[in-house]
C-alpha cells in the first residue's frame, strides 16, 4: 500500500533531471551575466573614454576653453553629444567650472565629480552618479593649441544602456537554455522507458527487495541451486551447490567449463520430462538431481535451474542405525552373561572373598593390572595410576604392550588432572593404534614422565611405522588421518590443550628405518607445590 503511493522512479528520476538542468541554467544565466555585466561596463567606458579623447583632440576647442567663448564651447558640446549618442557631453575649465552641459541650468556650475584627476593630466573611467543619474564615462584633460591643459573633458553613457545591451543577450541565451530542459526530460523520458523494459516494469525498490529475497533464499535452503542462461553460462550459484559440486564456480562461467559429473552433464543438456529426480556421483557424495527450464508466460526461454541435494549423510546415517542395531542385538545377548557375572560377583563379596571376587573380574574384563605402575612410589598421582591401569588392558587386548619407563619422576599431585589426562590419553591412545597397526613386533609403547618443578614432561614412544617427513605437522590438523574419515582429532586436541596450557606437544622422531616414533608434550604449571600429598 505505501509503495504504491510512491511516486514512479522514472518520474522521479525526470523530475529530478529537470530540476538539475534548471539549476545549472540559472546559475550559468547568473554567471554568465555577471561576466557579461562587466565586460559591458568596461566596453562603455572604454567608449565614453574614447569619445572625450576624440573631442578633446579638436585644438580649436582647448582655444576657446581657454578663450572662456561659452556660447561656443557648449555648442561644439551639443553637436558631439548628438552625433555619439551620449548621456551627456561635459566641458569644464580648469578650475572645473562647467562651460557645456546638456542642462543649461548646470552651465557656470562646478562639475559634481572631482575634476583633479583629468585637470592633472590623466586620464579616467568610472561608473558614477551625476546630475544626470548613473552613468559610464571617461575623463580626459583638454588642451588648447600650445599644449597647456585649460579643462577637461567628460563624456557618459546612461547606466540604463548597459543594462539593455545585458537583458538583449540574456534573452537570446534563454531559449537555448529553454531547448537543453526539453531535450532533457526527452531523454531522460527515454530513459525511463527503457529502464522499465530492462526492470520488467518494476520499480528500484522492488528490485532490491527481490535481490535480498533471493540472496535469504538462496543461502538459506539446504539444497544447492545452479542457474544457467540459454548460452549455458552460470547466471547464479549458491554456497551449498558449490559445496557440494565440490567446484569453484564463478558466474559467467560456461558450464562445460566446470566439468560437472556425466550424470548431472546429460541432465542439463536432456531435462527429464517429468521433473524426476537422478542420482549422480560426484566425488565422494551422493547426489539427488534435478533441472527445471526456465520460461517466461510468453513462452520466452530464460535457461534452466539445477537443484542439487545431498544424499550421502543419509547413506552414512542408514549404515550407522544398521550398526546400532547390531549392537543392540549383540547386548542383549550378552545382558543374561552379564548378570551372571554380577550374581557371582555379588556372592563373593558377601563372604568377604574380595581377592577371589577381583580375580574373576580381571578374568572376565582381560583386566591384568601391572603392579609395576600401580606401586610405583615414582608416581605419587593416583590419576596417574589409575589410567595406567585401564590403558594396559585395553593395549593388552590390541596386542601392544604399555610399558611406563623406568626414569619416570611424578613426586606431585595434579592440579589440572582433566588437561594431563586429554593430552596424555590421546597421546597414548594415538601410539596404541600406531603399534597396533604396525608388522613390528613385538608392538610396544613406552611412556616416560618427568616432573622439573611444576612442570610436566610427557614422551610416548611406539613401535610403529613412523610419520613421513612431509606429515610431520599436517599430524596435529584436526581430520588429518591416514586411517579414513571421522579420524585424526586425538592430536589436535592434545596440543591445542598442551597450548592451552602454555606448552607445547611436538613430534621429535620421526621413526624412520626401524626406530621409535616420539612425541613429546611440556605441561606447565599442572603439578602441585606438595610433594607428599596425592591428588585423589
Amino acid at each position: 500500500m505505501t509503495r504504491s503511493r510512491r511516486m514512479p522512479f522514472t518520474r522521479q528520476m525526470m523530475m529530478l533531471q529537470v530540476a538539475v538542468v534548471a539549476a545549472l541554467g540559472v546559475v550559468t544565466l547568473l554567471v554568465a551575466g555577471f561576466f557579461l555585466r562587466a565586460t559591458l561596463q568596461h566596453q562603455y567606458e572604454q567608449r565614453a573614454l574614447s569619445v572625450a579623447r576624440t573631442i578633446a583632440a579638436d585644438p580649436g576647442l582647448g582655444d576657446l576653453v581657454g578663450r572662456s567663448d561659452q556660447p561656443k564651447v557648449a555648442s561644439a558640446a551639443a553637436a558631439q553629444e548628438r552625433s555619439t549618442h551620449a548621456l551627456f557631453v561635459v566641458i569644464t575649465n580648469d578650475r572645473g567650472v562647467r562651460l557645456a552641459h546638456p542642462n543649461p541650468d548646470e552651465i557656470g556650475k562646478m562639475v559634481s565629480t572631482d575634476p583633479g584627476e583629468a585637470l592633472g593630466g590623466q586620464e579616467n573611467t568610472s561608473i558614477e552618479r551625476g546630475t544626470l543619474g548613473l552613468s559610464a564615462r571617461g575623463k580626459v584633460p583638454l588642451r588648447d593649441s600650445a599644449g597647456r591643459i585649460v579643462g577637461e573633458v567628460s563624456v557618459g553613457f546612461a547606466a540604463t544602456d548597459i543594462s539593455d545591451a545585458l537583458w538583449r543577450v540574456l534573452f537570446i541565451v534563454l531559449p537555448w537554455a529553454l531547448a537543453a530542459v526539453l531535450i532533457a526530460v526527452l531523454l531522460t523520458a527515454l530513459l525511463g522507458r527503457r529502464l522499465k523494459r530492462l526492470t520488467l516494469g518494476l520499480e528500484p525498490a522492488d528490485v532490491a527487495d527481490l535481490v535480498r529475497e533471493r540472496e535469504a533464499v538462496l543461502h538459506g535452503i539446504s539444497e544447492g541451486v545452479l542457474a544457467v542462461d540459454t548460452k549455458r553460462r552460470v547466471t547464479m550459484c549458491n554456497a551449498e551447490a558449490i559445496r557440494l559440486l565440490g567446484k569453484e564456480v564463478q558466474l559467467g562461467a560456461d558450464l562445460d567449463d566446470l566439468a560437472l559429473a556425466p550424470e548431472l552433464q546429460r541432465l542439463m543438456q536432456h531435462p527429464v520430462e517429468d521433473g524426476r529426480a537422478v542420482t549422480a556421483v560426484s566425488g565422494r557424495r551422493v547426489l539427488v538431481a534435478k533441472h527445471r527450464p526456465v520460461a517466461l508466460e510468453d513462452g520466452t526461454d530464460l535457461g534452466g535451474v539445477l537443484t542439487v541435494q545431498d544424499r550421502t549423510e543419509l547413506e552414512e546415517l542408514t549404515s550407522e542405525l544398521a550398526a546400532v542395531r547390531s549392537m543392540t542385538s549383540a547386548l542383549r545377548a550378552q545382558r543374561h552373561e552379564f548378570a551372571n557375572r554380577m550374581h557371582t560377583v555379588m556372592g563373593l563379596l558377601h563372604t568377604s572373598d574380595v581377592d577371589d571376587a577381583i580375580e574373576y573380574l580381571s578374568d572376565s574384563v582381560k583386566f591384568a593390572t601391572n603392579k609395576d605402575v600401580s606401586e610405583n612410589p615414582a608416581v605419587r598421582s593416583n590419576t596417574i595410576r589409575a589410567f595406567f591401569a585401564g590403558k594396559q588392558s585395553a593395549a593388552g587386548e590390541s596386542g601392544v604392550s604399555l610399558m611406563l619407563s623406568e626414569q619416570s619422576w611424578v613426586p606431585r599431585k595434579l592440579v589440572a588432572p582433566v588437561e594431563v589426562i586429554t593430552v596424555l590419553g590421546n597421546l597414548v591412545d594415538n601410539a596404541i593404534e600406531a603399534a597396533r597397526s604396525s608388522a613390528t613386533r613385538p608392538a610396544r609403547v613406552e611412556v616416560d614422565l618427568l616432573s622439573e618443578d611444576r612442570n610436566l614432561v610427557i614422551s610416548v614412544a611406539n613401535t610403529g611405522d613412523g610419520v613421513a617427513v612431509e606429515r610431520a605437522e599436517s599430524i596435529f590438523v584436526g581430520g588429518v588421518s591416514s586411517r579414513g574419515d571421522g579420524r585424526g582429532m586425538g592430536l589436535a586436541i592434545a596440543r591445542a590443550t598442551a597450548e592451552g596450557l602454555g606448552g607445547e606437544l611436538r613430534l621429535t622422531a620421526l621413526g624412520a628405518e626401524g626406530a621409535e616414533t616420539v612425541f613429546v608434550a611440556v605441561l606447565p604449571n599442572v603439578l602441585g607445590p606438595n610433594k607428599i600429598q596425592e591428588d585423589r
